[in-house]
């Protein structure tokens, strides 16, 4: 078996202005450990304000995307040590599954293969998710006798609803990739052989938008989700007014291109970013 080094635990290459991030622990089925977890934070870390980097894409390498948490080293190594190293380690997951969650970047999670358990953490995190149809996802804690922590039961039934996630945490029986799409756990689902191609894709649009612009809408959905509708509007409102602030110039070309020079529509695509502040 490989033992890798704490830097290993995780692959990226950047291409295009996409930030192809992989969990690179194959022959464990991508399962996270504390190294992969500290690891993860580096990466994120490193890329979030590269110049070189417009979206940042989460998938992994082999057959998994990620089978959950270690049960070896995460859970039974933590607990022999005591409280602290538990909730060090709890610290250090739910640490960059946070980051990801409010990442300065569009994120898209690219679910290759396998995603049980702890792996809903990261998969929530991501503003977009896409899956092969062959893809398996599953709580399996119920089967070894605990519940879905780590935010899973939270992730379950924010995205399906609640007779699904009941069904799902409860039962302990796997879905496919097509099934996860039908219940909004991922956007779409794919063959395997097309998926890479169809995110690419996707990424290839966001890197089009104004990055102010996405950020301040990946912030908004996620905050609005949780409050009363004026709540919501009046944050929004001054949500507006500092994306506005942040970049004006932006937002000032896109309606210049539409009402004046009328090069663009915007229900069609995104305005030509290459002539701002020109």
């Amino acid at each position: 078996m490989t033992d890798r080094s704490e830097t290993e635990t995780v692959a990226f290459d950047v291409i295009d202005g996409i930030a192809w991030v992989r969990f690179n622990r194959p022959e464990k089925r991508n399962c996270m450990s504390p190294k992969l977890n500290r690891q993860m934070m580096r990466v994120l870390d490193e890329l979030e304000y590269r110049d070189d980097v417009g979206v940042l894409v989460l998938s992994g390498e082999g057959t998994a995307w990620s089978a959950g948490m270690d049960l070896k080293e995460y859970f039974r190594e933590n607990e022999a040590k005591g409280l602290g190293a538990t909730r060090g380690a709890q610290r250090e997951a739910y640490g960059w599954w946070r980051r990801l969650r409010w990442y300065h970047k569009p994120t898209i999670a690219m679910i290759n293969g396998w995603c049980f358990g702890g792996g809903y953490g990261p998969l929530f995190g991501c503003d977009l998710a896409f899956a092969a149809e062959e893809a398996t996802f599953g709580l399996s804690e119920i089967n070894w006798g605990i519940l879905p922590g780590g935010g899973a039961s939270k992730v379950i039934v924010e995205l399906t609803g609640f007779r699904r996630a009941m069904y799902h945490a409860m039962m302990g029986e796997n879905i496919d990739g097509k099934t996860a799409a039908e219940w909004g756990l991922v956007n779409e689902a794919v063959p395997l052989a097309t998926l890479r191609d169809r995110v690419e894709q996707v990424a290839k649009v966001l890197l089009e938008k104004n990055p102010v612009a996405l950020k301040a809408t990946k912030d908004a959905i996620r905050r609005v989700r949780e409050m009363t509708y004026d709540n919501a509007e009046d944050y929004l409102i001054r949500a507006q007014e500092a994306a506005n602030f942040f970049d004006n110039d932006g937002r000032k070309q896109g309606i210049k291109q539409f009402i004046d020079d009328k090069t663009y529509k915007p229900g069609l695509g995104a305005y030509d970013k290459s002539k701002q502040n020109v």
